[in-house]
């Protein structure tokens, strides 16, 4: 693997403001629409919910539900960039958390030769919204950088003494080694033609909330045929 040089201390300091300032900025700017299109949607299901049928009160709660999840994502980003977000953890059962975001992405993405395997993922004690959009972010990185073949995504998690280890593995075009040491760099992006220009804060974001819950994010293993990421959460 080729040597990269190392960032000066004062560097890195100018990178981490720069996370915290962009952060702090977007989270609190979100705040107030999303706040409002909660509110709005639950006056909507308390006047409406006996006239409206099944389908429709269904999809008025998820406009509420992903509305009150999103508050608490950037509350949650907030308070990461003021030092560190604040946890709440709670049984979390993996299986139904991973199809979910899973299936979001698929809808978003309009992504049709996509496959998860996801099966006989356990329950964790873990807070939910942070643990989701770490998830989030990983699933759609597989998404982004898949492959000429069909994409195949597989989740598995294994307990191990005092921690959970979780396993998200790709079939997609995996990462040249020369970038292996930046994916995790704020502001930076994997090249790839075709993609639509972000912010690059996906695998930072998700480390700092891993970090946050006493865990870790790495690369294990990337090669032509795909890559491996590894979570892992303390079991308590």
């Amino acid at each position: 693997m080729p040597s990269h040089p190392t960032r000066r201390p004062e560097e890195k300091d100018s990178s981490e403001e720069r996370i915290k300032r962009f952060l702090a900025t977007a989270s609190h700017d979100l705040q107030s629409p999303l706040r409002h299109i909660a509110m709005y949607a639950e006056l909507l299901l308390d006047d409406l919910q006996e006239t409206l049928d099944g389908e429709q009160l269904q999809s008025l709660r998820m406009i509420m539900e992903k509305a009150q999840t999103a508050q608490r994502l950037t509350k949650a980003l907030m308070n990461l960039a003021g030092g560190a977000p604040q946890v709440t953890p709670e049984e979390v059962d993996l299986q139904p958390l991973a199809e979910n975001i899973w299936g979001e992405l698929i809808d978003e993405s309009a992504v049709r030769d996509a496959a998860l395997e996801s099966r006989g993922l356990p329950s964790i004690r873990s807070d939910p919204a942070l643990l989701g959009l770490v998830l989030r972010h990983l699933l759609a990185n597989a998404l982004t950088y898949r492959g000429d073949a069909p994409l195949h995504v597989a989740i598995a998690a294994e307990r191990m003494g005092a921690d959970w280890f979780i396993w998200i593995s790709d079939n997609g075009t995996g990462i040249d080694p020369a970038y292996r040491e930046r994916i995790f760099e704020p502001f930076w992006k994997l090249p790839k033609a075709g993609t639509v220009p972000g912010a690059g804060l996906g695998l930072t974001t998700a480390r700092e909330f891993l970090t946050a819950l006493g865990g870790d994010l790495s690369l294990e293993h990337s090669d032509q045929s795909g890559s491996r990421f590894l979570i892992r959460l303390p079991v308590a």
